[in-house]
């Protein structure tokens, strides 16, 4: 899939979780269903950390190149350290380690972990990280062209910190789900998790499918490419994609928004 529809599915499925928290007895303030749904969103581009030519790589100038080369070095290592027999060989480390519930898993806890021990600065930052990326996937027309970075920064920062003074406030839901003291934004990890996972299963519905099992063994390879029967995958960018799925996404991201704040 291409970044506006991996955006797009993040922030639909978020806005999903909290229609499905709101029938458990467990919604969302506004807020966090807001938030959620934006890091969700930006999220869903990070596991592309291993295509140096995507969207997240040029989303921090001379950084997010930089650091895509090292995902991409250190993914073809974990490739070739761990392949089975029947994987086959390549030269690259594009939709490996990034593209795997491992790494999801990993990155959100992580991210929780900084949120709950690093302060408001850590909450700061990953916000700042993920609105960035929201903003390139879901306004991609209008961030598109190295000219706009710094007005795509300055708008996720400002973003970023009118949402952590909003969730800072009592009942708006910095300890959404986790009541205990010192756990607040200890969900911060949750839109994240679920925002890589939601890339791995668009590029899963893809020709080339996605690994996402890995490190679990299925037959002869580890790197097992998880996706539907061969007949029902499409390009990424063809109009599937960009006529059925998006549309798609929008329609859901509305029904799941407004089931999310009683309004159906």
């Amino acid at each position: 899939m291409m970044g506006p529809a991996h955006s797009l599915s993040g922030a639909a499925a978020w806005l999903g979780v909290g229609a499905a928290a709101a029938a458990a007895g467990h919604p969302m303030p506004w807020p966090v269903l807001l938030s959620g749904a934006l890091i969700c969103a930006g999220a869903a581009l990070a596991p592309d950390l291993d295509h140096k030519a995507a969207t997240i790589s040029r989303a921090f100038g001379p950084v997010s190149r930089w650091i895509c080369e090292i995902v991409d070095k250190l993914s073809y290592a974990v490739y070739k350290a761990t392949r089975k027999q029947g994987d086959p060989r390549r030269s690259g480390g594009h939709r490996t380690l990034t593209h795997t519930w491992v790494w999801a898993v990993l990155i959100g806890a992580g991210c929780s972990a900084a949120a709950i021990t690093g302060g408001r600065w850590a909450v700061l930052a990953i916000l700042f990280v993920h609105m960035v990326l929201a903003i390139e996937g879901l306004l991609w027309r209008a961030a598109r062209g190295s000219s706009s970075d710094v007005l795509v920064w300055l708008l996720a920062a400002t973003s970023a910190w009118i949402l952590a003074g909003v969730l800072d406030k009592p009942g708006h839901g910095s300890d959404w789900l986790f009541t205990a003291p010192g756990q607040e934004y200890l969900w911060l990890g949750l839109p994240i998790v679920l925002g890589a996972l939601v890339h791995d299963i668009g590029d899963a519905l893809t020709v080339s499918g996605c690994p996402i099992l890995w490190p679990i063994p299925v037959g002869r390879k580890r790197w097992y490419p998880l996706g539907p029967p061969k007949a029902m995958r499409f390009r990424a960018g063809s109009w599937v994609e960009l006529k059925v799925l998006m549309p798609v996404f929008m329609l859901l991201g509305g029904v799941g928004c407004a089931a999310a704040l009683n309004v159906i």
